[in-house]
């Protein structure tokens, strides 16, 4: 894993006390802490690692960036005239020098800038409760400071990869998440357990730069959206030419003295790679924060009502993973934005919106979290699945197209291939769950996501024309195949 460069510091004076005090300076925080700078309050954000957090360098931004190369080439190759122009795969030193520039060279000076120019003093170090409304912070050279919080703690220090209980796989000291996606070479054999967003991601990206890749998953692929979402990813994985195995886990993990990794899996088969990467799940991150001072349970996830402040204090929030509402980068900022607010609100007097939708709440964690899989293809989901509003007693109607139909699919190339879903409350009349998977999709969510949390009622949504030959022409086709209201 590449080196963690801490090297600014902010210009802030120290202070004794600060209105609030937030633990994590990744996305979640910084959004927490500029929120309640804006709403007047003074804010110092504690961080022992990089600011910018885990979405910055090790996650969202460098795998989209290992992730580009491969679509745009595949892309590339599906349109005649553009094909005879595209020889050879991909440079994969050059798409890690690409990966290299988006994650700031793991160096987080602008990062520390933008901090100073929202006027949020930066505290490096470890962060713990040691009391109420007190905070402990030991630095890396040892020095400890005691900090108070005149109004409100946010505890926004998101969430670390799990390891699942398999036998050895703990001491073959395994990748997970970080070192994927930091890795300075391509391992010619790669082997990924988990078949989550993490897994397939990452499957995607290292087949299309040239490692042969075994994704394993104990159940199918992407579990949490539409059935045919996963399939179509095994699918298309499987034609590039990476192994995928379903109702799969090892037994027993190695790493042997060559710093090769054996997996034993069922039936005795043993799989012998040059790295392993787990993707099994995450932990919330609340681990050695003193939460035992206080009462509240380490490592666990913090329960939190929608204001996002933990349930039993009056200043305690938690945003982000740790509350394990929505483990999305996206959303954690949404709770942050609430978040921030709401603490100025309670630290001012002013009044506090928390009725559903409302100002100073999360709502849309609930039925309204969306999230694009950037995979070979893409998926693209908000709101219920079928079977979760099935689960729920609702009364829905389930509409498909196919989008290799659409006229505006023919311009993207020969063969597209795709699958759109929509989910209507019948006695409603709203939509409450969409899914699209295809190339290029991600970027057709966002109506989606505003229609569910609009509640835009299908006879209204009769009215918004479609650009013609475009992929959104798939609204059209959908209420064609619901029928008029």
């Amino acid at each position: 894993m590449r080196p963690q460069t801490t090297t600014a510091r902010t210009d802030l004076p120290p202070l004794d006390a600060y209105d609030l005090i937030v633990f994590g300076a990744g996305a979640v925080g910084e959004n927490v802490a500029d929120r309640a700078v804006q709403g007047g309050l003074s804010v110092l954000i504690v961080e022992g690692e990089l600011v910018g957090g885990e979405c910055s360098y090790w996650a969202c931004m460098p795998s989209k960036a290992l992730l580009r190369a491969g679509s745009v080439l595949r892309a590339a190759h599906a349109v005649p005239g553009a094909r005879a122009a595209v020889s050879g795969g991909l440079d994969a030193s050059a798409v890690l020098a690409s990966r290299d520039a988006v994650a700031s060279n793991w160096d987080d000076a602008g990062q520390v800038r933008w901090l100073q120019k929202a006027g949020i003093a930066l505290a490096r170090g470890h962060a713990r409760v040691s009391g109420e409304r007190r905070v402990t912070i030991t630095a890396a050279d040892g020095t400890v400071r005691t900090v108070t919080a005149e109004h409100a703690v946010a505890i926004c220090t998101g969430s670390t990869a799990a390891l699942p209980p398999i036998d050895g796989l703990a001491e073959a000291n395994p990748w997970t998440s970080r070192e994927i996606t930091s890795t300075e070479t391509v391992p010619a054999r790669l082997a990924i357990i988990g078949g989550g967003v993490v897994g397939c991601e990452m499957a995607t990206a290292f087949t299309s730069l040239g490692s042969a890749v075994t994704l394993l998953a104990r159940s199918g692929l992407l579990a949490g959206v539409e059935p045919f979402a996963g399939e179509a990813v095994a699918e298309r994985l499987r034609a590039d030419g990476a192994e995928v195995m379903l109702e799969t886990s090892p037994e027993r993990v190695d790493r042997r003295v060559d710093g090769t990794v054996a997996l034993t899996l069922p039936g005795g088969r043993v799989l012998e790679v040059d790295e392993l990467v787990v993707a099994t799940g995450r932990a919330p991150g609340t681990g050695d924060l003193g939460l035992e001072a206080i009462g509240l349970e380490p490592g666990s996830g913090l329960e939190v009502d929608d204001t996002l402040r933990v349930r039993g204090f009056d200043w305690l929030y938690a945003v982000g993973d740790v509350n394990t509402r929505a483990l999305l980068t996206h959303q954690g900022k949404y709770q942050a934005r609430a978040a921030g607010d709401v603490i100025v609100a309670r630290a001012s007097g002013a009044s506090v919106d928390d009725a559903p939708w409302g100002a100073h709440v999360a709502t849309a964690d609930h039925d309204a979290v969306p999230q694009v899989t950037f995979t070979s293809p893409e998926v693209a989901s908000v709101g219920l699945t079928a079977a979760q509003a099935e689960q729920r007693g609702l009364r829905t109607r389930v509409v498909d197209y196919e989008l290799g139909w659409l006229a505006g699919a023919t311009v993207h190339g020969d063969d597209y291939r795709g699958t759109a879903r929509m989910i209507v409350d019948e006695d409603r009349g709203v939509i409450i769950g969409f899914t699209l998977v295809g190339d290029d999709v991600g970027e057709l969510l966002h109506a989606a996501t505003i229609a569910i949390v609009g509640e835009v009622p299908l006879h209204r949504l009769w009215h918004a024309v479609p650009s013609y030959p475009t992929l959104s022409e798939i609204w059209l086709r959908l209420l064609e195949g619901y029928g008029r209201p």
